[in-house]
């Protein structure tokens, strides 16, 4: 499956997924926005760092265009095991997070929710379209196309001229 998988979206914008709370979420309400779509877990050895730097980031950027999309997941170690509403919690109360954390998701396998499948067929990592660990970071363009893919040790500080490049700032 995975990567062979027929994808017939062009852009993230044409997903609907869901927030924490199980309402539906239309994405082409980002349009016009660049995104960073992370897979996260309350337990993981790179929470701390990645949280702390996606608020910083977010706290940054999100006047000038930028969403954090968060994506609690529940497939590495189990290291996601609460609710979807226990991970949103998690993410304000912790780490001051202000962009929207959505409802659980499976990044690999059969069940992969529709939006990581298009994520993952635009743009593949390390181990092809398979999503390596907690904390994968896709950056989405204005127009909804994936524009660059980063593995979970690679921190969202690091790519933040990335960010800038993709938002018209460099």
């Amino acid at each position: 499956m995975g990567a062979s998988e027929s994808i017939p979206q062009k852009s993230i914008h044409e997903f609907t997924v869901r927030d924490s709370r199980g309402k539906d979420v239309d994405l082409s309400i980002y349009k016009g926005k660049v995104l960073l779509v992370v897979n996260v877990a309350s337990k993981c050895g790179f929470t701390d760092v990645n949280y702390t730097q996606l608020t910083e980031l977010y706290g940054e950027y999100k006047d000038k265009g930028l969403e954090i999309l968060a994506f609690p997941c529940n497939q590495f170690l189990y290291q996601e095991p609460g609710t979807s509403q226990e991970a949103q919690e998690f993410a304000c109360a912790r780490y001051n997070a202000e962009y929207p954390v959505f409802q659980k998701v499976r990044v690999n396998g059969p069940e992969t929710a529709p939006v990581y499948k298009f994520l993952k067929s635009s743009k593949s990592g390390t181990f092809g379209s398979r999503i390596k660990w907690n904390f994968t970071k896709f950056l989405v363009d204005k127009e909804g196309h994936v524009v660059h893919r980063y593995g979970p040790t690679t921190s969202p500080l690091s790519i933040e001229k990335d960010i800038k490049k993709v938002l018209g700032e460099i």
